[in-house]
């Protein structure tokens, strides 16, 4: 017993993480604690204690630039992290073929994720605007009617900002669902072709159900970036045109500094808190029986 509880616990590394532990609860378990009681006061400039109970909730879910920021963020989410999963595993697949200059091309795929979400807003916002990116450069080239011009229209601005989102966000799910890819046994590729199975059966009935840890990761990942996107709503868009490409984090930013209620912006902030909890839940479940099969 002494020596599994030595080997579990070694005592130079415990005492090596006692720093990071100390930030962790003194910055974010104490800091989401106090901003989860400020929801309930009427906090407006500086937080106060005087409790309001459930007040500023009902404050929050009757403003439509709440609601017109939960509805972009389903939109978001769902439409960015269906096409970062489904893209990021078809790289990942073309990538597992052995090509030639693979770190390079890893490189290139990993490269938006590496980049500030400032400066992949930024980017996107030069390439999509009428007066510089694309629609000038082929009125320049004679394509005088051509017109596309998506982030100044509030139909459009949306889609804008999951394209950028894509572009970011799909090297890294690649680099994840590589890994998981080449855990797989060859034997299970040479059995599947003796099989006569087709490729992409055997990736969808065989290898695809082995890499739940990788699909796991990668989606718990892109859940996590979903919530808190902030940077690139502001670079490209602002939250414009109006309120057509609001977040919820661009809503409780400015529901603090612009408009000056801390209360309703705490309660903003806990609701997105929700969401997190409920996918980081949701991966602990699925380690916990992962290492139980494992164990079993």
């Amino acid at each position: 017993m002494q020596k599994s509880w030595r080997r579990r616990f070694h005592l130079p590394a415990v005492i090596g993480t006692i720093p990071m532990i100390l930030v962790a609860v003194g910055v974010f378990v104490i800091g989401i604690g106090f901003s989860v009681l400020w929801s309930f006061t009427s906090s407006k400039l500086f937080p106060t204690y005087d409790f309001v109970g459930l007040a500023q909730y009902r404050r929050l879910w009757a403003d439509s630039r709440w609601l017109v920021s939960v509805n972009n963020i389903w939109f978001f989410g769902l439409m960015s992290i269906t096409c970062n999963m489904v893209f990021g595993y078809l790289l990942a697949v073309f990538m597992d073929q052995r090509i030639r200059q693979e770190d390079l091309f890893r490189s290139i795929f990993l490269y938006p994720f590496a980049m500030s979400l400032i400066v992949t807003g930024l980017v996107w916002q030069w390439v999509l605007d009428p007066n510089l990116g694309l629609q000038a450069a082929l009125r320049n080239l004679g394509w005088s009617s051509f017109s596309f011009a998506p982030l100044v229209d509030a139909d459009t601005a949306l889609y804008a900002l999951v394209v950028a989102g894509i572009w970011q966000g799909s090297g890294v799910t690649m680099a994840i669902l590589l890994a998981g890819l080449r855990g797989v046994d060859e034997e299970i590729w040479k059995a599947a072709r003796v099989d006569g199975i087709p490729t992409w059966r055997t990736h969808m009935s065989i290898v695809a159900p082995m890499m739940k840890g990788a699909f796991a990761t990668a989606f718990v990942l892109q859940c996590v970036s979903v919530v808190r996107v902030y940077d690139l709503v502001i670079a490209m868009t602002g939250g414009g045109p109006g309120i057509a490409t609001s977040m919820p984090a661009v809503y409780v930013i400015q529901l603090i500094t612009v408009r000056q209620n801390v209360g309703q912006g705490m309660a903003a902030a806990t609701m997105m808190l929700l969401p997190v909890l409920v996918v980081l839940a949701f991966g602990g479940i699925l380690l916990w029986r992962r290492n139980r099969e494992a164990s079993a």
